[in-house]
């Protein structure tokens, strides 16, 4: 039997490889690179055929050191690790930055390969969303959406087919949920997608995106999936930035400008430890701190760790959300309080 902290690997030919601890596995290796469903799922079904178990970060790409940290986190529970490297057009709205989200695959896989352990596949579809819809078709699903008032993604705007989504109703609410009306059906929707393709085990989600992680880990409960979804801590430069791919079309005078978020959460994080449970006073010193540093607050929420329901006083974990704008940059950040 192989013990949990010590799993096994297949290699390319099917062959067993000893699993070393990250310290010690320094080999580079190349991941398989797999851009078909079909392709991806055979894989996986295969390696669990060998009774070998399968981790999976779902990433869009342009990946720091806060991806990187999900692989190195999944290696202590799975013997083989997936990739996903995939903009999800669902879930960003025609106005959003779809077009302007950065992009560098063999960077990407580059930085995967730097560590220990490395990643066994990089799935890296070209359209998860491709049914073969006739362009008559398309043009007259765009129409009907549009005509209808319902909601509208950049995957309904290029008029793929999809119709089927999924929807975590109460917890999408609120925070993101108000700004960005498509995101969390969208991103419910394509984690269902690749959770069906690519069959983990266990799934890693970075926490800085709580209410999405949040989503997740209800989605999987209420629907069933046979799949433990990890969140893992939020990784932050030297300077406390929480890191995000979009931080690099940050300015330099904007970036600097950006650490108030950060720093006024630790603050507010302070006082709550030192007795101050008013929610309303906490969020008005953070509101002040970032708008006096020259950012716009999309919303500064103080709500309860597991339902995400807004609270007017701590009583006991809570999460401080914060999302704001620095030039054209929208930041999100967050920080758990446990009093």
């Amino acid at each position: 039997m192989v013990e949990e902290n010590h799993p096994q690997r297949i290699d390319r030919e099917g062959g067993v490889q000893e699993h070393k601890s990250p310290s010690l596995q320094m080999e580079v290796r190349d991941p398989v690179i797999i851009r078909d469903k079909d392709e991806m799922r055979q894989w996986s079904r295969y390696m669990r055929a060998q009774g070998k178990t399968i981790g999976l970060v779902p990433t869009m790409g342009y990946l720091h050191e806060g991806h990187l940290s999900l692989l190195r986190e999944v290696h202590k529970h799975t013997h083989l690790t997936v990739v996903s490297i995939y903009v999800n057009p669902g879930q960003f709205s025609p106005s959003e930055d779809l077009s302007t989200y950065p992009s560098d695959i063999h960077g990407d896989i580059n930085k995967l390969k730097s560590v220990p352990g490395g990643v066994d596949v990089v799935f890296n579809p070209h359209n998860l969303y491709d049914y073969g819809n006739s362009s008559g078709e398309r043009e007259r699903e765009v129409k009907r959406e549009k005509e209808g008032g319902g909601l509208v993604s950049c995957l309904e705007e290029r008029g793929l087919g999809h119709e089927t989504w999924v929807r975590v109703v109460r917890l999408e609410k609120g925070m993101c949920g108000n700004s960005r009306p498509v995101f969390f059906r969208g991103v419910a929707t394509v984690v269902a997608k690749l959770f069906n393709i690519v069959e983990p085990d266990v799934a890693m989600f970075g926490k800085k995106d709580y209410q999405q992680w949040r989503i997740i880990r209800r989605m999987v409960r209420d629907l069933d999936f046979s799949i433990k979804v990890i969140g893992s801590e939020i990784v932050r430069d030297d300077d406390g930035l929480a890191l995000s791919s979009r931080n690099v079309h940050l300015s330099p005078e904007d970036r600097a400008k950006a650490l108030s978020i950060n720093q006024s959460l630790f603050k507010a994080k302070y006082a709550a430890e030192k007795g101050q449970t008013s929610c309303r006073e906490l969020k008005s010193s953070v509101i002040q701190a970032i708008q006096e540093a020259g950012g716009r607050i999309d919303y500064a929420e103080i709500v309860d760790q597991e339902n995400l329901e807004p609270m007017e006083e701590i009583k006991g974990g809570v999460v401080f959300c914060v999302a704001a704008w620095f030039g054209k940059v929208r930041l999100i950040d967050n920080m758990e309080i446990n009093v």
